[in-house]
């Protein structure tokens, strides 16, 4: 596994990971990515029932929130897990 480095949440994205997490489906995808280390959307679109313009949507949200981080390579797109951001997410909420 990754190691992962402490970062600070701003008040904007701790709400943004807060909206996308809440969201079943998007936590559905985490857990799918969290069992891989970078995996593309093929992939992950082929555990579930869900329309590319629907992964599309819910990996925008993710992407925006800083859990996850695309990469490009012409038409296809990678993503990975930020483990970082989901630490420094749970961390915020261990503290209230």
């Amino acid at each position: 596994m990754a190691k992962t480095k402490d970062i600070p949440l701003t008040d904007r994205q701790f709400r943004l990971v807060a909206r996308a997490l809440a969201d079943p489906r998007r936590y559905e995808i985490l857990e799918q990515l969290g069992k891989m280390d970078v995996t593309a959307c093929e992939n992950i679109r082929s555990c579930m029932p869900i329309s590319a313009p629907t992964l599309s949507h819910h990996m925008k949200e993710l992407e925006n929130a800083g859990l996850v981080e695309a990469q490009r390579e012409g038409k296809f797109v990678h993503y990975t897990l930020c483990r970082d951001t989901l630490k420094a997410y749970l961390a915020r909420l261990a503290a209230i």
